[in-house]
């Protein structure tokens, strides 16, 4: 019987096969799979070919600079190329190359360069739709620069308002949001009715308005905070208070003390009268509620007027306060920014805050209602 002679290679041989074969497997593939893939490398689309959407919005955003876009802004502003060149500190030709510049890279005309009639701004119709959009990018350039940074000064937001509402709503909701945001600070004008939503138009400097408008210009957004009501205010002894109800046909032939041409209050005074077929007699005319109040008080006519819940208007003077049976639309405060463009940080802050959305009850609310 032949007897087989093993050799001392053959188990080691089948051991190692045994225990490396899965990776034997796995490097031939990959071989194989490298191999095929250089081989057809031509037919093969780049990245970019295989997504050709990927990078596009990256591929077709302008080039635009801060420099470029602070050059307009600053035209819109100051109204011609020297001042804003002053303001800037180059010269005007370094003023008018940045405006060339943006205006090459928008491919549409920014500003007018004729040298003809003064007109009360520089901008095209592209230019002035523009405007509201490079604020909001420098401002978000600056907040890009300042996000690690701590700021040294406190960040400030112009408010234009009537005096009626600094004077009756805003004092008391500006102290509360100072006393809540030390960093932040609110800057008030006092404008007439009227002016606000021309000064916000025309001034980039000034954030928001707070202002009652009669209907607000489709180039702003109107946010509503609160409404106030209409009350008679007469003399005390006038005949008028002996009825138990008022109503505007009692008040058509006495002479009345309303707000100046223009203002959103005198309009709807004059719309309910005129819904009721009457024709009110306007004695005199004013500015502002505290001064109707003063001409009532010194027996120079009637008045209609909206007053605040907490009564501080009329505190203190000798006139009386009655409700008006008529219906007559209520005042409408609220918050008024150019349509479309994107307020800073801190001027949300502050919306925010007025409008009730940093608490359950709006801040120019609560301050419309406490007695000064």
């Amino acid at each position: 019987m032949v007897q087989r002679i093993r050799t001392p290679t053959t188990p080691f041989i089948v051991a190692v096969w045994q225990s490396y074969k899965t990776l034997f497997i796995v490097a031939f593939i990959k071989v194989i799979v490298v191999f095929e893939l250089r081989r057809f490398r031509g037919a093969w689309p780049s990245t970019h070919e295989a997504n050709p959407g990927q990078d596009s919005m990256t591929r077709q955003l302008p080039s635009l600079s801060t420099d470029q876009v602070a050059a307009f802004v600053e035209l819109a502003r100051q109204g011609s190329l020297r001042r804003a060149s002053q303001v800037l500190h180059i010269t005007e030709q370094g003023v008018r190359n940045r405006l060339l510049a943006l205006e090459s890279r928008l491919k549409v005309e920014l500003y007018r360069k004729s040298q003809g009639m003064r007109r009360s701004t520089p901008l095209t119709p592209e230019g002035r739709r523009f405007l509201s959009h490079a604020i909001s990018f420098l401002e978000r350039a600056r907040e890009l620069a300042e996000l690690f940074e701590v700021a040294a000064e406190p960040q400030v937001v112009h408010v234009a308002a009537s005096q009626y509402l600094i004077r009756y709503v805003l004092i008391d909701a500006v102290r509360q949001f100072h006393a809540r945001f030390p960093k932040l600070r609110i800057r008030l004008s006092t404008h007439a009715e009227q002016e606000i939503e021309e000064v916000l138009l025309r001034d980039p400097e000034v954030a928001i308005g707070v202002a009652a408008p009669y209907e607000p210009s489709p180039e702003l957004e109107y946010q509503h905070v609160f409404s106030m009501t209409w009350s008679l205010v007469a003399p005390r002894g006038h005949h008028v208070l002996r009825q138990k109800r008022i109503r505007l046909r009692d008040l058509a032939d006495a002479p009345l003390v309303l707000f100046e041409r223009g203002s959103t209050g005198r309009q709807h005074v004059l719309d309910a009268f005129h819904e009721q077929g009457l024709s009110p007699n306007v004695h005199m005319e004013t500015t502002t509620t505290e001064i109707v109040i003063r001409m009532v008080e010194a027996g120079l006519g009637l008045a209609i007027v909206p007053l605040l819940p907490s009564g501080a208007v009329t505190r203190g003077r000798r006139v009386v306060v009655r409700d008006i049976a008529d219906p007559i639309r209520p005042i409408n405060s609220g918050i008024l920014s150019r349509r479309g463009e994107r307020l800073s940080a801190a001027a949300r802050e502050f919306v925010g805050f007025i409008r009730g959305e940093r608490g359950s009850v709006p801040a120019a609310s609560r301050a419309a209602k406490r007695s000064l």
